[in-house]
């Protein structure tokens, strides 16, 4: 049994959690006596490490920098964190699942947290949209390739 397991592909969830979060707003209370127009702006950032155990650890960071015309209404970040078992792929297979389908699990939490912080700091709801992590990791993979073969021909220029 357990050598047909060993063959096996398999992504199993065995932890998910908050590693870091925070949320700031430099100028309230004097920012709600303003018209809310905001300019927000959303990063993401993923990141995956390999444990001793033969887990990945993938953390998701998801950063929320809103401004108005007077400069910064809030700063929120949630480092959203899973442990995940990625066994039967291959080192390539590997960071396709921890570059997409990971994510894909962590986003529903870090966007719950998002949501409350926000709404705790006395702003209105904000609801993120789903994200597409397969479009992004692909769109990521094309400019790392186009970075190494420029990278290569300015090579051989020289």
């Amino acid at each position: 049994m357990a050598e047909q397991a060993a063959g096996e592909r398999q992504v199993a969830i065995q932890r998910i959690y908050v590693k870091d979060i925070s949320f700031e707003s430099p100028k309230a209370p004097e920012v709600f006596a303003e018209e809310w127009k905001p300019d927000i702006n959303l990063q993401l950032n993923t990141r995956s490490a390999k444990r001793d155990d033969g887990t990945y650890e993938v953390v998701l960071t998801v950063t929320i920098d809103t401004k108005n015309d007077n400069g910064s209404v809030f700063l929120c970040e949630v480092q959203q964190a899973g442990v995940f078992a990625i066994n039967g792929f291959s080192d390539e297979e590997v960071k396709q699942v921890a570059g997409s389908f990971c994510p894909n699990q962590l986003f529903p939490y870090a966007r719950a947290a998002i949501a409350d912080l926000v709404s705790r700091g006395g702003f209105p709801n904000l609801a993120l949209q789903p994200i597409n992590f397969d479009a992004l990791l692909a769109q990521h993979q094309q400019e790392m390739q186009k970075a190494q073969t420029e990278a290569a021909q300015t090579e051989e220029r020289h």
